[in-house]
């Protein structure tokens, strides 16, 4: 559960006011962040999520309604409640006129201040509430790139200055990095916005369906097209189609993608009538598509259609500095997604994260936090439980001893290699032991750490004769 008042940016540039408002609200159950500065404050809404803010309007230097302006630009449903002194009531006034939440003069009653701060707080849930469900009629995600690195910030600037062109977009980065988060930023902030959202993997589906998918075909198109189907580029009219990992469509499909970006039309399979192509393509890709196109695996000019505006997601270990609210968000999700109670991450835990060299990126970071509130036993989550996580796995006994299944070596007995599909089974039940030896049998927890949903992974369970209870 979130702390009783939420979270509150403090903005003033008095140290030791800053300093007693901390106190007085953190022994009230609230989390607080202080800025001396506005330009520190306004850097902090793009690194973290408030409840709502404490600014002073006599901030040195700077015009405390022009930073008001500034900050609902930036979060217009944030609450703001502002700090001014006696004689300056008039200022006050026009801050509400402006959209600030409320105002208190100083010197002020902590019972005031947390009264208001806390019919604040809850008013800003319900909004993120409601336009969480908002989003989810609409198909949207309410989530954002969080962090405060120079790196994600270069992310963000990047996404803002691109969002309201049509141009297309690639996003490139390692698996795990947020390609897709970054791709529904650029719809969410573009004219297409009120439009749909459709992604697809171009790696999960076999060519020719792939190209079916896309374009769609007509009835009689191929044997078992009984009946004529829009594809996604027509299903995603006036909105986006994002095309995750595709550096995997085949030639065919390549040709196709390069046509309908050049002429912004298309033909469904099997029919020679061209449809207009009202959408606009966001792509992704983790491969490194100049090496595809010197090695001819890639269209040249479909690639230079592609890389108009490209956009580069960091790999975690480069934004290190960003791992404690990305870590603390995943946690708070993982937590309300579970109905479990919210753990806190001590320094030790935080520490040996940023330790982590993250192959898995982001993507790791919100396994590795979904297991920890999982798995963790106490309020705390503290470096043992988190380096659990990160234990290699060990070598084990047979799995009537404990539970632990014996490490099967790569080559059989008489020296001979196993065939993929024998070696790909023998690495699945390997895996499977593991991840319910760090689970302790508990399927619910195995499965988000294998990111399955549970029907899918009792089917592997039984397809290698495991019993959860052997791990127990």
């Amino acid at each position: 559960m979130k702390a009783r008042g939420g979270h509150v940016l403090v903005v003033d540039d008095d140290a030791e006011l800053c300093e007693l408002i901390s106190l007085r609200l953190e022994a009230k159950g609230m989390r607080v962040t202080t800025a001396l500065t506005a330009a520190r404050g306004l850097a902090l809404l793009e690194s973290e999520e408030p409840d709502a803010v404490v600014l002073d309007l006599r901030l040195e230097g700077v015009d405390g309604l022009e930073v008001l302006g500034q900050m609902r630009a930036r979060s217009p449903d944030l609450p703001v409640v502002i700090l001014t002194a006696h004689g300056t009531i008039e200022t006050a006034v026009e801050a509400m006129q402006r959209g600030a939440y409320g105002f208190l003069t100083k010197p002020f009653q902590d019972h005031e201040l947390f009264q208001k701060l806390l019919h604040a707080t809850e008013r800003s849930d319900l909004q993120r509430e409601l336009a969480d469900l908002r989003r989810i009629v609409a198909g949207t995600t309410p989530e954002r790139l969080l962090g405060g690195s120079p790196a994600i910030a270069e992310v963000r600037d990047r996404i803002a200055r691109v969002a309201p062109s049509e141009a297309t977009v690639l996003i490139l980065g390692e698996s795990g990095t947020g390609k897709e988060l970054a791709a529904r930023q650029v719809h969410a902030l573009s004219r297409r916005a009120s439009g749909p959202f459709i992604a697809v993997n171009c790696g999960a589906l076999p060519p020719e369906l792939l190209e079916s998918e896309l374009f769609g075909h007509v009835r009689g198109a191929f044997t078992g097209a009984t009946q004529t189907r829009e594809g996604l580029f027509g299903a995603a009219r006036g909105g986006t189609l994002f095309l995750d990992e595709v550096g995997e469509a085949s030639p065919r499909v390549q040709v196709k993608l390069l046509r309908v970006l050049q002429e912004r039309r298309f033909a469904r399979v099997g029919s020679a009538t061209e449809e207009e192509a009202d959408v606009r393509v966001v792509a992704a890709t983790n491969r490194d598509l100049r090496e595809e196109v010197e090695e001819r695996r890639f269209r040249e000019d479909l690639y230079y259609r592609l890389a108009v505006l490209p956009i580069v997601m960091p790999p975690l270990r480069e934004r290190i500095e960003d791992i404690p609210i990305l870590a603390t968000r995943f946690l708070e999700q993982a937590a309300a997604r579970n109905g479990l109670r919210l753990p806190r991450l001590a320094p030790d835990a935080l520490a040996l994260l940023k330790a982590h060299s993250w192959p898995g990126n982001v993507r790791e970071l919100v396994n590795t936090m979904e297991a920890v509130v999982l798995l963790a036993p106490e309020d705390d989550v503290r470096s043992e439980h988190v380096a659990r996580m990160f234990d290699p796995p060990t070598s084990s006994r047979p799995v009537a001893d404990g539970g632990r299944e014996e490490e099967p070596e790569l080559l059989s007995p008489s020296g001979e290699l196993p065939t993929l599909r024998e070696a790909r089974d023998r690495f699945e039940r390997r895996y499977l032991c593991e991840v319910l030896r760090r689970s302790k049998g508990n399927v619910a927890a195995a499965a988000r750490m294998a990111s399955r949903n549970r029907t899918d992974f009792y089917e592997l369970l039984r397809r290698h004769g495991l019993s959860p209870s052997d791990f127990k």
